[in-house]
């Protein structure tokens, strides 16, 4: 008789979907589903800490266009994956978690880690749910899957009860279930693609603004032709970045604001009029802006301001059906429109303020010299992680972005305590393919904070990630350390140290060190340099480099600060 456990069928339907990697943190009632996923033949690697686990999971998805899983344990385990999860439905990226819990006869008895576990998911995802028996696990598991990559991307949840486990059903019970197919593409409507057009051509400040969901859909190939064949200036959200390159000849992300302000018509593809982008409202943007707004998500249509256009479909088809229409007509928007002059003269006075910046080599340094560096030594394909306040939104304007989907950052909800999650993710996909790509993880201090023990993980796998932690002393800003001395003897420091200082000149590459990676220290531009080429050289093993800079350092002033709106 041949018979299946229950985390046999769990692994096997996974694979079956194509979910080929799974992070996790094992424990009762999940170790043998680990087990039976290497078993599979998909990744498994193990975290740290179930958040960040969550976090690899999505970004997998993300990279891939397939979800990654995430792997569980009760109780604790599970709730510390919900962060994961609601991070990756606010940024639309697929991700099956895989939760254990209590067993079946033992629920409302007050059983080990007994949570009410399908129900607190279903805040946080498309989909959870828990196979009623053995028999289901693949059904369920392909709805999981499916759910996740169709429509809008996210999260989905299924339940596995700790006795299913281990138990057994003969394999002729259980209903063989197919992978399920990509997701079916839809068009626009043509009258609204037409539409659409006519509004482009009477635009005086036209504007396009290409989003994460540009990446995630693979609309860069004809995003690319669209923009050269039209001749429009483009901006790209944060991880829109890389659809196109950011040094292309029309992209005006150095004079964001002015472009915000100005444009009369934006043609936005595949990203939301949320925070991120001012809402789309005054004083912003233009109070009479016409917006033709692209998205696969009707829902979204109209969200704080509402579209003189809407063309609901996929991205690149959706671009497609444009470019077709720009290409009958043999329309393209003239180079020396007064708009294009406007805006290469704020691109050239912002570079000449960030130059001035970055080409200060005093001691301590300072953000855009840190960054000026860290961009002209990164190689054009490698793939940047970001996160942290000022260390995110001043790298965002300084490391350019030449691939798509190239980019991770904290994203849609803001999310600190990504990053390391985010490159472990990137690393053992580039590994898996045998790339020569490199993953460069840039944190500031705080930001490394959250998920600083998963550089165990990195070293346990051999992931050759540089992570950079651009180390100011604090959150937003910090003191240092001859302020600390003093402050420590005018009292208590919980009643005089300011809530953004973090602990000076603190030495996290010895962390790194700890676990057998590289771990530099660096003052200066020259110790910078060396430190970067150095550890960029090194495959065998991941590296950290903690620059320590002016505690007081600053981005340049905003013209509407967008990211915080903190003044300190």
């Amino acid at each position: 008789m041949d018979e299946v456990t229950g985390a046999q069928l769990i692994a096997e339907s996974l694979k079956a979907q194509k979910v080929d990697y799974m992070f996790g943190i094992v424990g009762v009632p999940i170790i043998e589903v680990a087990m039976a996923a290497q078993a599979a033949g998909i990744r498994y690697v193990g975290m740290r800490n179930e958040q960040a686990a969550c976090y690899a999971a999505s970004a997998v998805g993300y990279i891939t266009g397939r979800p990654g899983a995430c792997l569980v344990v009760s109780g604790p385990g599970l709730i510390h994956a919900l962060g994961g999860m609601a991070n990756a439905n606010m940024n639309c990226w697929p991700v099956v978690v895989i939760g254990g819990s209590s067993d079946r006869n033992q629920e409302t008895a007050g059983a080990f880690q007994e949570f009410p576990q399908v129900e607190a998911c279903r805040l946080y995802s498309k989909f959870s749910a828990r196979p009623s028996s053995l028999e289901a696990i693949p059904s369920v598991i392909e709805k999981a899957v499916r759910t996740s990559i169709y429509g809008r991307p996210g999260a989905c949840y299924v339940d596995i009860a700790g006795d299913m486990v281990n138990a057994k059903v003969e394999r002729s019970k259980v209903r063989e279930v197919s992978c399920c197919p990509p997701p079916p593409v839809s068009l626009a409507d043509q009258g609204s693609v037409t539409e659409a057009i006519s509004v482009l051509k009477a635009a005086k400040t036209p504007l396009v603004i290409i989003g994460k969901g540009a990446a995630y859909g693979r609309a860069e190939a004809v995003l690319r032709e669209l923009i050269e064949m039209s001749g429009l200036p483009f901006l790209p959200t944060p991880m829109g970045k890389g659809v196109l390159p950011d040094d292309h000849a029309n992209c005006v992300a150095a004079a964001r604001s002015r472009a915000l302000l100005q444009a009369d018509v934006i043609l936005l593809f595949g990203a939301r009029l949320n925070w991120m982008l001012h809402f789309g409202l005054s004083p912003r943007f233009n109070p009479n802006v016409k917006i033709i707004q692209v998205d696969l998500c009707a829902e979204e249509m109209g969200n704080n301001v509402r579209p003189a256009v809407a063309l609901l479909g996929d991205i690149s088809a959706v671009a497609t059906q444009l470019l077709l229409c720009v290409r009958r007509d043999g329309w393209k928007y003239p180079s020396n429109a007064e708009w294009w002059s406007t805006l290469k003269s704020k691109i050239a006075a912002n570079a000449k303020i960030s130059k001035a910046l970055a080409l200060q080599s005093t001691v301590p340094l300072n953000y855009y010299t840190v960054f000026h560096h860290i961009s002209q030594l990164l190689p054009h394909d490698c793939i940047i992680v970001s996160e942290g306040a000022n260390t995110m939104d001043i790298g965002r304007t300084m490391l350019n972005n030449y691939l798509p989907r190239h980019r991770l950052d904290a994203g849609t909800f803001g999310t600190m305590g990504v990053g390391l999650g985010f490159a472990i993710a990137a690393a053992a996909v580039e590994a898996s393919q045998n790339t020569s790509r490199r993953v460069v993880c840039v944190e500031g201090d705080s930001a490394f904070g959250f998920s600083g023990m998963e550089v165990e993980t990195m070293c346990r796998y051999s992931l050759p990630v540089v992570v950079i932690v651009v180390n100011n002393n604090g959150i937003y800003s910090g003191v240092d350390s001859e302020t600390w001395k003093a402050m420590k003897q005018m009292g208590e420091l919980t009643s005089v140290a300011p809530p953004v200082s973090l602990l000076p000149d603190a030495r996290y590459d010895e962390v790194m060190k700890a676990f057998g990676g590289r771990g530099l220290l660096v003052r200066t531009v020259e110790e910078l340099r060396s430190a970067l080429q150095l550890s960029l050289s090194d495959w065998e093993r991941p590296s950290l480099i903690n620059v320590l800079i002016d505690p007081s350092s600053d981005r340049k002033q905003q013209e509407f600060p967008w990211l915080t709106r903190s003044n300190l």
